[in-house]
């Protein structure tokens, strides 16, 4: 043969791809979606990583993101015209200008926020009568000469503040505004005049000439300082009295800078820079670090000083962002790393089972080349070109549609997935058809799997397998999928491998249960099973490849769909930990009460299905410990059991327990409350107000040794002991006995508690009521408005939709529905491809026997009963391998940062991994369905064709 005749090679590749078109375009088919998501991958990972930072960075408070730059005033020992130079806008402008230039890549400002000005550090007394005083303390006043006001605000009323000559050291009448909210708490009107003390104890009249609304009140100008915007009532720390008084900014004239300087009121030069994340990408997220570094104690910190004065400081809060948003980064990809080696490692068998695929179709073409002299090197060379032509094509149009469908992200990791994927595919092929034919092939030899026994070389590697297998998933339960903040690839390939493990065992045991079946089948009349079952258990079908396929596709599908359900699950959980019910109704402080009417109202509203007040009263101090830690948490109450993620309530020691929640409720109603959403079972009857715990009429007060039963969190419980115990709260003093624990209760957050019946209270007036069902929040709020404003309302449906709002969270949650999809995708592909590869022998054996009077439905019995046992194994081998991946993780993966990081007020408690049913069953039962289909498919396509067409004169099939 001739190797490297181009003219020979070309019509060659023309004619092999006329001669199977379809083959060609269905690997190209199959390499194009592999290499789009090969690729989509790294850059869906860039992108929610992308907008994570941004989103971090503008929705976090201006204060802390902005970047500022201060220096005292100029010194004393300077003339005065260049100490007032330097605290005009000019100077400030260039010096701003300067910095700008200097910020070092890839920090980039917002320009049109950027503000410069002078400030006084001190606040100043003001001690004009007419301004608000409300515990009779004068309020503090800052000021602040900001450039670009007109910009960022409106004129509410009167003008703006100007300069009507240039304002020096030595001015005493200068103008300014304020913000609207300022001017309303503060009592300040247009026109009023505002006395500022120089050092030397001389006012500066600072007359107030109009009132501004800002144009952004959350944009940094004004956020950067909230009391630009806001006035706050702040405590005293200097009086020994709690006494609160006013503090806020007025807003001078831009270029009255210079008048601060003679103040004692410590004035500051500032320039404030908000960053632009709309240019930051996640990878620039270590630069940004090192960057914000260097500016606070660095090289950075000196270009600074060379630009804005050698008593400049650098100050900013955005290196804490940053490192909040890598922590999130580190703890959920170790967990995505899982979902990412699954689906490659079943895409890669996918793809090497294709190959497999035609590499048996052209087996005999290629043994007949290798007989008549052909070289490995020759053959392997045609196919590999045949090959490359089809796949590196469909290659780079899986990028190029990975790249327009994902729009942020690098492009040379796509570009490397999309690379390997087409190398693998090219290589795979020519690979395992020349190592096929080293050696010239009998032909007709038979390569079942009954023939094939395993060899040493097999049985030391699945062995060491084995090991890898058992050290991954050890490591994975001790110290979860991060390691040193990391990723540990071994780790995160635990699933990969404990499927393999699967794989190969099942391989080597599912043919003795099919040979068990055959003797007794044997005996029955017609050949139909014992020719299925003999057929199963010699069909390369039930190969290693193929079922390694599909115990990788179903377990990656299952782990990647209990993720997802395991997040819901921890979402709920919290959502639900937080309001205590579908809806809650509580006044504005803890110790508000519900009036009757308003329980009433609510009751009666369309869509409440139950309502149960409860009266909650916070901190109430609980007894000494018993000796020796006796307490009722025992078997006794029998009751009380964790609920999962979130629920850690109260399983502290009794040392923990020294303050709890007193939680007074109605037992019948409670206990409905806790059976519809779903907490432990509530034991009402052990409440029943009977004998000196009985009822007190309204206004009694409770006489001494009155004994409460209650229901306590197991801290609480172990703290009181089995014994009566007295406590002291505002409901009234009495004693509790505890007769049972719970582990969780619906009124209050995962925390220690008592629950007593209400009813036995002095003071039984509900302070929450707590609410089942779907009624309309507007309704709700409205009938709650009605009778009072001061009554608020939470819904724990919007509870649950604060968890689900951060982008990277939403994109590795995406990115897992994708795991879900690609893995029973391949699954089912993978059983497609192991029946295709029998399809001709099949087709030849219903022509066969067809011939000898088997029937059409008899021939469809036969490839279904034949495809049935592999279908079947895949299946329930998926479904244990799925199981046990999961139960063996779930020790080690938290799902917090998913779920719940990010979400201020959201419960941290571990949220482990649990088993969805659904993601298990649903892709075991297509697999089952996909074989069926496809053995009645090729029944019926068999029963079209004649015998003449598949047995022809010299064909040894």
């Amino acid at each position: 043969m001739r190797h490297n005749d181009r003219a020979a090679s070309a019509p060659w590749i023309r004619t092999r791809l006329r001669t199977a078109p379809g083959a060609a375009t269905a690997l190209a088919v199959l390499v194009l979606v592999t290499a789009f998501l090969a690729a989509a991958f790294p850059r869906a990972v860039d992108a929610y990583e992308t907008k994570g930072l941004r989103h971090d960075i503008r929705t976090e408070d201006a204060g802390r993101s902005t970047l500022e730059v201060a220096r005292p005033q100029p010194g004393l020992e300077l003339p005065q015209a260049r100490r007032d130079a330097e605290a005009r806008s000019p100077e400030l402008a260039r010096i701003g200008s300067g910095l700008l230039k200097a910020l070092p890549a890839p920090l980039r400002a917002d320009t049109s926020s950027v503000a410069y000005g002078v400030r006084t550090s001190k606040p100043a007394v003001a001690t004009e009568p007419w301004l608000a005083r409300p515990e009779a303390v004068p309020p503090q006043l800052s000021y602040v000469a900001q450039s670009g006001l007109k910009e960022h605000a409106t004129l509410a009323s009167g003008a703006w503040p100007t300069t009507r000559q240039e304002v020096t050291s030595d001015s005493r009448a200068v103008q300014g505004a304020v913000t609207e909210e300022t001017a309303a708490e503060l009592n300040v009107k247009v026109g009023a005049t505002i006395a500022l003390l120089t050092a030397a104890q001389e006012p500066i009249t600072v007359t107030i000439t109009g009132i501004v609304a800002p144009r952004d009140p959350r944009g940094s100008y004004w956020s950067a300082d909230p009391l630009l915007r806001t006035p706050s009532l702040v405590l005293d720390p200097t009086s020994p009295f709690p006494v609160h008084y006013w503090t806020g900014t007025v807003l001078l004239a831009e270029d009255t800078g210079p008048a601060l300087l003679s103040t004692a009121a410590e004035p500051v030069l500032f320039w404030r820079i908000p960053p632009d994340p709309a240019g930051l990408t996640g990878p620039d997220r270590a630069r940004l670090t090192s960057v914000i570094a260097s500016l606070e104690s660095g090289p950075g910190l000196l270009k600074v000083r060379e630009i804005a004065g050698g008593t400049a400081v650098f100050a900013t809060g955005l290196g804490h962002i940053v490192e909040a948003n890598a922590r999130m980064r580190d703890a959920i990809s170790p967990v995505i790393a899982v979902a990412a080696l699954g689906i490659g490692s079943v895409a890669a068998v996918v793809l090497l089972m294709t190959g497999a695929l035609l590499a048996g179709r052209r087996k005999a073409e290629l043994a007949l080349m290798r007989s008549r002299g052909g070289s490995l090197r020759g053959i392997g060379g045609r196919l590999f070109a045949e090959t490359a032509v089809t796949v590196l094509p469909a290659s780079a149009l899986g990028l190029l549609l990975a790249t327009l469908a994902v729009g942020e992200g690098r492009f040379w990791p796509g570009a490397l997935a999309a690379a390997g994927v087409g190398l693998l595919v090219c290589v795979a092929l020519p690979l395992r058809t020349t190592l096929q034919h080293i050696r010239p092939t009998l032909h007709g030899a038979r390569e079942d799997m009954v023939s094939a026994r395993p060899s040493r070389r097999r049985t030391v590697a699945e062995l060491t397998l084995l090991v890898l297998a058992v050290g991954a998933v050890t490591a994975l339960r001790r110290r979860g999928t991060s390691a040193g903040g990391g990723t540990d690839l071994l780790v995160s390939a635990a699933p990969v491998l404990v499927a393999l493990i699967a794989a190969l065992v099942l391989v080597r045991l599912y043919p003795l249960p099919l040979r068990l079946a055959t003797r007794p089948v044997a005996r029955l009349r017609g050949a139909i099973g014992f020719l299925s079952l003999a057929r199963a258990g010699r069909s390369s079908a039930g190969g290693a490849l193929p079922l390694l396929a599909l115990l990788l596709a179903l377990a990656t599908a299952a782990f990647g769909g209990s993720v997802i359900a395991g997040i819901g699950d921890a979402r709920d959980d919290a959502a639900l930990a937080s309001v205590g019910a579908d809806a809650r109704i509580s006044g504005a402080s803890e110790r508000a009460t519900l009036p009757d009417e308003l329980v009433r109202t609510v009751r009666d509203l369309d869509g409440v299905r139950g309502a149960a007040p409860v009266r909650i009263e916070y901190s109430v101090n609980m007894p000494e410990a018993v000796a020796g830690d006796a307490g009722a948490s025992g078997g006794d109450a029998g009751t009380g059991t964790s609920t999962g993620s979130g629920s850690g309530s109260g399983s502290g020691s009794a040392d923990d327990a020294k303050v709890a929640a007193l939680v007074g409720v109605d037992p019948a109603s409670y206990a409905e409350l806790a059976r519809a959403t779903g907490l432990p079972a509530f034991p009402a009857a052990r409440l029943k107000a009977t004998g000196s715990s009985a009822p007190l009429p309204e206004g009694t007060k409770a006489g001494p040794g009155r004994v409460l039963p209650a229901i306590a969190s197991p801290a609480v419980a172990a703290r009181l002991g089995k014994e009566p115990r007295a406590i002291e709260t505002l409901s009234g003093d009495f004693e509790v006995q505890v007769v049972g624990t719970v582990s969780r209760v619906a009124s209050v957050s995962p925390t220690d508690f008592l629950v007593v019946n209400s009813a036995a209270l002095e003071q039984k007036a509900p302070t929450t009521l707590l609410l089942t069902g779907a009624p309309d929040p507007g309704k709700l709020r409205a009938a709650v408005a009605g009778i009072g404003k001061e009554y608020a309302v939470q819904l724990r449906s919007e509870e649950r939709a604060r968890y689900v709002n951060t982008p990277m969270q939403a994109g590795a949650e995406r990115i897992y529905l994708a795991a879900v999809a690609a893995g029973a995708g391949y699954a089912l592909l993978a059983v497609l491809l192991s029946l295709l590869q029998t399809a001709p022998e099949r087709r030849t054996l219903l022509a066969r026997l067809r011939t000898m009077g088997l029937t059409t439905g008899q021939g469809r019995k036969l490839l279904a009963f034949e495809a049935t046992p592999q279908a079947l194994l895949a299946a329930g081998g998926g479904l244990f391998t799925g199981w046990a991946t999961i139960a063996l993780l779930s020790p080690g993966i938290d799902l917090v940062p998913l779920a719940l990081a990010g979400v201020a007020g959201s419960d941290t408690s571990p949220v482990l991994l649990r088993t969805d049913l659904w993601s298990l069953a649903l892709p075991a039962a297509g697999v089952v369905a996909l074989a069926a289909a496809v053995a009645g498919v090729q029944a019926w396509w068999a029963s079209h064709r004649g015998s003449i067409t598949e047995l022809r004169a010299g064909d040894s099939r």
